[in-house]
């Protein structure tokens, strides 16, 4: 895939709101063939309501979140920190206390089976 350079103005992508357990995650992406880039703002006291199994690239933006793996492991991440999974290597889920805004990229690149 060849994607030509753009700006993005988040502004203009419309929201789409998913509740979770408590809380809920307000998105905005932009789809091309095989990727989807997202803008996820999870408000306080946000909780997933899956386990997902799909591939990301996660940067966190703004605030702290934690990423639960279903093994029982967690990982804080803050303003400034990534984590990067392909698809199918783990089950793995969100949550925040206080608020979390995150880039999350996520496509065949990322497919478990190598091929793109």
């Amino acid at each position: 895939m060849k994607l030509p350079f753009h700006a993005i103005d988040w502004s203009t992508i419309p929201e789409v709101s998913q509740p979770g357990v408590s809380g809920e995650a307000v998105s905005r992406a932009i789809h091309y063939p095989g990727l989807r880039i997202r803008l996820v703002n999870y408000s306080p006291g946000y909780m997933a309501d899956h386990w997902c199994q799909k591939g990301h690239l996660v940067h966190c933006i703004e605030g702290e979140f934690t990423s639960e793996l279903q093994s029982g492991e967690r990982f804080i991440l803050t303003k400034g920190s990534s984590y990067a999974v392909s698809d199918e290597m783990s089950s793995h889920r969100s949550s925040t206390m206080d608020g979390a805004s995150l880039l999350i990229i996520d496509g065949d690149f990322l497919k478990a089976d190598g091929k793109y």
